[in-house]
């Protein structure tokens, strides 16, 4: 079973960045599609941010040209590059992996806050 460990998160300002790590165990991390979730005050989880194994990704509309998905299969690790962040960026953002056979893992959660 594949164990994921976020960090990253944290409080910052409207117009502020953040990178969140994911670091994954117990799997071959080359072989896993990453993703990252958010789950927002009163609002469904969505869909951030993916990569495939072939290192394709895809963003859901409301940060595209603001969060860059990426990968390091020598350190194991996803990230998520979140700049010029905004208030409705506020959120739990989780890191989830799918193994090849279709089965998901889930971190903890990490905390993100824009605020003044």
């Amino acid at each position: 079973q594949v164990q994921l460990v976020e960090s990253g998160g944290g409080l910052v300002q409207p117009g502020g960045s953040l990178r969140l790590s994911c670091a994954a165990s117990g799997f071959t991390f080359s072989s896993l599609t990453m993703r990252w979730y958010r789950v927002a005050p009163g609002k469904a989880r969505e869909l951030v941010a993916a990569i495939n194994t072939g290192g394709s990704r895809n963003y859901i509309d409301s940060v595209k040209g603001r969060f860059t998905i990426s990968r390091d299969n020598a350190k194991n690790t996803a990230y998520l590059q979140m700049n010029s962040l905004k208030r409705e960026d506020t959120a739990v953002y989780y890191c989830n992996a799918i193994e090849v056979n279709g089965l998901g893992s889930w971190g903890q959660g990490t905390q993100v806050t824009v605020s003044s």
